[in-house]
């Protein structure tokens, strides 16, 4: 499959990450860049946040997904900063909306793809249990972390099956596009969850005994540095809502 993402082991390009550090740059973009306030220390932080899925991306081999996605985040922050000011009315809003919900939505979703393609469930449930996290949260996260690329799969099967009998935008079929591509998409959608929950019981992560892997995970020189910068991010922040940090607010 090309998801590689219920193998134990897997050949991988460029720099490799912990799990858990992965999780928790995602967490820091999530809150500081999708849900974090701008100006002030913003200014600095979110571009830093942004580059680096970007430059993770780069070295993982999708140089293209990278470029496309520096492309966008500085189209996106340059009207943000330089055109919206200057525009009024209902243009502004407009520019507004798209350029402030792209930055912000952009480098999570780069950095949650970079996840989803970097991590196999082996990986996920060991770094889950390394921190001990409880197997009622374990099974629904190693469940939906499966879930999202099979139903991409899925997805793409439908499409080429669609292709295949002509049924397309601009064909002779363009009415039943929506009831051919999501009536098939609801019922595998349904399928493919109770089939990975089966699958998950399956490879005994609701067992009573501690489960086993052979997968090999742990804290590198990148994971450290990764880990202490999003730290520093996150107390930069806390000071500055309390209000010690008043020259950068």
């Amino acid at each position: 499959m090309s998801w590689e993402l219920l193998s134990a082991s897997k050949k991988t390009k460029g720099v490799t990450l912990d799990p858990r550090t992965k999780l928790i740059v995602l967490i820091t973009i999530c809150f500081l860049v999708l849900g974090g306030e701008g100006g002030g220390l913003a200014l600095v932080t979110k571009p830093m946040l942004t580059a680096i899925p970007i430059l993770l991306l780069f070295c993982f081999g999708k140089k293209k997904a990278a470029l496309v996605c520096v492309i966008i985040y500085v189209t996106c922050y340059l009207g943000e900063q330089f055109v919206v000011p200057v525009t009024t009315g209902a243009t502004n809003f407009v520019l507004l909306f798209l350029c402030g919900f792209i930055s912000r939505v952009l480098p999570g979703l780069a950095m949650g793809y970079y996840t989803v393609r970097t991590t196999t469930v082996s990986e996920l449930v060991a770094a889950m249990q390394r921190i001990h996290l409880t197997e009622k949260l374990i099974i629904p996260l190693s469940v939906m972390f499966r879930f999202f690329p099979t139903v991409g799969e899925e997805y793409h099967a439908i499409g080429d099956a669609m292709r295949m009998r002509g049924i397309r935008f601009g064909g002779k079929k363009t009415v039943k596009m929506l009831e051919y591509r999501f009536v098939p998409m609801m019922i595998c959608s349904i399928k493919i969850g109770e089939e990975l929950s089966a699958a998950a019981l399956t490879r005994g992560l609701g067992a009573p005994v501690r489960r086993t892997n052979i997968c090999k995970i742990g804290f590198k020189a990148l994971d450290i540095v990764l880990i202490t910068f999003c730290a520093v991010l996150f107390i930069l922040t806390i000071l500055r809502k309390i209000g010690l940090l008043g020259v950068l607010a």
